[in-house]
């Protein structure tokens, strides 16, 4: 099978979502309402082809000068004006469409896109040149001549439209793809969406992605579900245990978790969620790197937690150990997911505690996805070697009766802990119990268990206590 010759966007996401690019010799719509991010991501991408080589026409309907574009941009990080005139060339053929109608237009852009050798023709303005044709099938003829010239000397065009090109418009009909950005608000967020909603001869990845608008420029983040990687199912299995820092908690589920698992520890606030984890992340080490990756308490706090409890973490500075802090604001759900596989590939990780699932959960615009993101998620991560450990937060405070936590979610991890807090004669006992060890044999009873110097201690089983003053340490 022939490989289709492409060229890259040089956006971040963009290509994963277009199998690689815009096909080469192509034609593209981009639409989207006023101030969805047309004009930054064609820009960017006609000076991202620029710095690889490429030479760019760009053609706008503007009565006005370019130089009010051109201050828009300079705040961007991509903006070269070095390249203005040389490698990206602008052109306005505004007077040429209002004087002399669509054909001269043809004309001109033929003798300019020759003229510059151009590689990449971003044409702004198509719904203001579909305004000036007497008809369907005049819009028809000027794309078919635009694009037949472009893709005669391999060059690729992007034609901007502000509003939505429906499928049966005659744009629609004419184009290879159609891509298309919105902004819309949910809530009292504003999110920004893109859609490749026609890809003709390549296989993009359809649905909505989300994308943001930085000083860098547009960054694009596919749905992680979406990025099937078939390595997942060849990949090898991990062999032994892993400790989770607590010695008689291994003792209770056969010396620890098994490598490359996925465990939950879910309970209520302040029932020792955090507490388990900082446990888990102290026996970090050089040969089994730890990150904390968290949305509710700073480095320095989960430090000063540990050295209270008498947890024994890696020194800060030391790379055996990274606490990394995400805030709870407007997150993006799979922004946030690709930032947790960048720390854990740049730093081999192998020991991953994820403080709170809920930090993702409210990064999620929409929830019904989540059981498909956290289980594409989870499966990159297994197949990069970690072991991991996450909390997830139920709302009973005090409880006798307490169900497993968003059973969708629990049914792809592998390990379940549940940790309990329960009012017994006026006084709060905490309680852990194993609800769930994948593959592997483990104690269900259930033990009292408390803060202490150290940290967590495990005491007695609940059913053969009598509320003692202290936990103590089971025996046999």
């Amino acid at each position: 099978m022939q490989e289709i010759s492409r060229v890259t966007s040089g956006i971040p996401g963009l290509d994963q979502i277009l199998a690689g690019g815009f096909i080469k010799g192509a034609a593209y719509i981009i639409q989207g309402q006023p101030g969805a991010g047309k004009t930054i991501l064609s820009n960017q991408v006609a000076f991202e082809h620029a710095a690889s080589g490429g030479r760019v026409l760009y053609v706008t309907l503007l009565s006005e000068s370019h130089e009010r574009l051109f201050q828009a941009m300079d705040t961007l990080a991509f903006f070269d004006r070095e390249k203005l005139g040389n490698e990206i060339a602008y052109v306005s053929v505004f007077q040429t469409l209002r004087d002399d109608g669509l054909e001269a237009v043809v004309k001109l852009l033929r003798k300019e896109t020759k003229r510059h050798k151009a590689s990449l023709l971003v044409f702004d303005g198509l719904l203001n040149a579909r305004d000036r044709a007497g008809s369907d099938f005049d819009v028809k003829t000027f794309i078919a001549e635009v694009q037949g010239q472009a893709a005669f000397v391999g060059c690729t065009v992007l034609f901007l439209a502000s509003s939505s090109v429906t499928e049966n418009s005659p744009e629609h009909t004419m184009v290879d793809g159609v891509i298309e950005l919105s902004d819309t608000l949910t809530g009292v967020r504003s999110l920004r969406e893109i859609q490749v909603r026609k890809s003709r001869g390549s296989r993009a990845i359809g649905g909505l992605h989300k994308f943001e608008i930085t000083a860098s420029g547009i960054q694009v983040f596919p749905r992680i579900e979406a990025l099937v990687d078939h390595a997942v199912a060849n990949a090898p299995a991990l062999e032994g245990r892993v400790s989770t820092g607590i010695t008689n908690l291994d003792a209770l589920i056969g010396d620890g978790v098994p490598a490359g698992s996925v465990t939950l520890v879910a309970g209520p606030t302040g029932s020792g969620k955090t507490t388990l984890g900082l446990h888990f992340l102290s026996q970090s080490s050089r040969e089994e790197p730890g990150l904390h990756f968290g949305f509710f308490e700073t480095p320095q706090r989960l430090r000063a937690k540990a050295r209270a409890l008498g947890i024994a973490l890696p020194e800060e500075g030391n790379p055996s150990l990274t606490l990394e802090w995400t805030p709870l604001a407007d997150n993006i759900l799979d922004q946030l997911g690709y930032a947790l596989l960048d720390e854990v590939r740049s730093r081999r990780i192998k020991r991953l505690f994820i403080d709170g699932l809920g930090g993702f959960e409210r990064a999620a615009a929409h929830r019904s996805r989540l059981v498909e993101f956290f289980a594409g998620l989870m499966d990159q991560l297994r197949l990069l070697g970690v072991t991991i450990l996450a909390s997830w937060e139920i709302r009973e405070m005090v409880g006798a009766d307490v169900a497993a936590p968003a059973k969708e979610i629990s049914a792809i991890l592998d390990n379940m802990i549940l940790l309990r807090q329960i009012e017994e004669d006026h006084r709060l006992i905490r309680s852990i119990s194993i609800q769930k060890m994948r593959d592997s044999d483990f104690d269900r009873t259930a033990y009292a268990m408390d803060f202490a110097k150290g940290g967590l201690k495990i005491g007695e089983p609940l059913n053969a206590r009598h509320t003692p003053a202290h936990p103590q340490t089971p025996t046999g």
